[in-house]
């Protein structure tokens, strides 16, 4: 567990690598959810049922999962992480506006499939990159920051949307513009400068591994892995938000609209969340979101008006502002410095890898019992796992004081 000293407290700059890679991901982002918020609607006409939707996206992010593990071991390998990083984004701008041909929603999941191959190869990397660029002091606020600027394209890329259909551009041909921001994500990828943040972390490691290679991952580590994943596997995809969102009344103009709020916050609570966790017990702050979490999805479940999904939506996102930046910090604190590559690869595995399951569990609940019980039993996963992380809080705190 970290401790809280007052270095935490430090605004020195972040550095030009955080700053390119948060660009890298604001042009990202815009590109993806000028089509993500759709894509429920659009497969639906194609004739897929809920539990395809979530098939599409549990295959996705489970796909992306095992290339996230398998870059974590090739990061700490591998000197040079920055063409993973451009050869992901890269792949990801360019197959994502190919939704355009899609007739069947087999070819959609195809064109998801390879999108999340990108993410899977450039997340790890890019982390790495991240972690490598800053102190440990310093890491909640660059994880926020990044957080921040990949939230702020998804404000931008739903209204962009929006515009476009508003302005009668056909929904397909909404699909391809999607190409314009992800050579953008390619461009900002091309001016981060790695010689400069390997050099920092050769530096780091010199001091806080002695010279050791291939230090094995952390018990505590691995426990706290664990508690994500049985968070994760009641946290499904955002598809099944929208899905009840239009079932209630939200028009489907209406959709990226209510998305783009959602993304406001989450810009605002991921940038001042990943500073909050330089200076609060980190785990705390997950702690929090995640009881947002299981709030909102009870409040999903049993929504009746439109202004329902409204605040709903608003306030899901300071779920996500309050645990993202915190949670990757968390795993830089618990990592040694020759294993960070291997512990993001974890984490990102974690999360992904439960994301079949979890699609498939609320699919299946939805189609067999409906929205209420299957948004329930999500609100109910992610109580038990609130429980299990202050549990782990505690005996972590116990671990400090002994020692």
């Amino acid at each position: 567990m970290r401790t809280v000293t007052a270095s935490a407290r430090l605004r020195s700059p972040l550095p030009p690598t955080v700053i390119a890679l948060g660009i890298t991901s604001f042009f990202t982002d815009l590109g993806a959810e000028m089509i993500f918020p759709l894509l429920p609607m659009f497969v639906a006409t194609l004739g897929a049922n809920p539990a395809f939707i979530g098939l599409v996206e549990g295959l996705a992010d489970a796909g992306a999962s095992i290339l996230k593990l398998a870059m974590g071991w090739a990061a700490d390998k591998f000197a040079h992480k920055k063409p993973w990083v451009l050869f992901g984004y890269g792949l990801a701008a360019f197959v994502r506006p190919l939704v355009f041909f899609a007739t069947a929603p087999w070819q959609v999941l195809a064109i998801r499939l390879t999108d999340r191959v990108g993410k899977g190869l450039r997340s790890t990397p890019r982390d790495v990159l991240l972690a490598n660029a800053v102190s440990p002091e310093q890491s909640g606020r660059a994880f926020g920051f990044h957080r921040a600027m990949d939230h702020a394209g998804a404000v931008v890329g739903p209204i962009v949307a929006s515009a476009l259909l508003a302005c009668g551009v056909p929904l397909r041909f909404v699909f391809a513009s999607a190409l314009v921001p992800g050579l953008c994500a390619v461009v900002a990828v091309l001016t981060v400068k790695e010689r400069a943040t390997a050099r920092a972390a050769e530096e780091r490691r010199a001091t806080t591994t002695a010279g050791r290679e291939d230090e094995p991952v952390p018990g505590s580590l691995k426990q706290y892995l664990a508690i994500i994943c049985l968070f994760a596997l009641g946290n499904s995809t955002d598809a099944f938000l929208l899905l009840r969102a239009h079932s209630i009344g939200i028009s489907i103009l209406s959709l990226p609209f209510v998305w783009s709020a959602f993304h406001v916050v989450k810009v605002v609570v991921a940038y001042f969340g990943g500073s909050w966790s330089d200076r609060l017990p980190r785990h705390r702050l997950v702690v929090a979101g995640w009881v947002t979490y299981a709030l909102v999805y009870l409040g999903f479940a049993f929504a009746k008006q439109t202004w329902h999904i409204w605040g709903l939506f608003l306030v899901y996102g300071a779920h996500h502002g309050l645990c993202e930046p915190a949670e990757k910090a968390m795993v830089r604190d618990l990592a040694p410095g020759s294993a960070l590559g291997r512990a993001f690869g974890l984490y990102n595995f974690s999360v992904g890898i439960m994301a079949l399951p979890a699609g498939l569990l609320t699919g299946w609940l939805w189609q067999a019992w409906g929205p209420v019980v299957a948004l329930g039993a999500g609100a109910a996963t992610a109580g038990a796992a609130t429980v299990a992380l202050l549990a782990w809080g505690g005996a972590q705190r116990r671990v400090i004081s002994s020692a």
